[in-house]
């Protein structure tokens, strides 16, 4: 397949790679913008099995712990 797409790219060595290139790149960047933050909400790997930690306000009116 990818034989396929690099002789049916037109014009010299030089800009079959070129284009190439460029079309490579142009998918990563859809990819990164649109399907991977699309694909993000289904995954568990954003999910954090820890709570945040928070302390209780002390007598000085603090929020650390002494």
């Amino acid at each position: 397949m990818y034989a396929w797409l690099f002789r049916s790219l037109p014009g010299p060595l030089l800009v079959q790679i070129l284009l190439a290139l460029s079309i490579l790149a142009g998918i990563v960047f859809l990819l990164m913008q649109f399907v991977f933050p699309w694909l993000s909400q289904y995954s568990p790997l954003n999910d954090s099995t820890l709570e945040s930690l928070t302390f209780p306000a002390t007598s000085r009116g603090e929020g650390t712990p002494t």
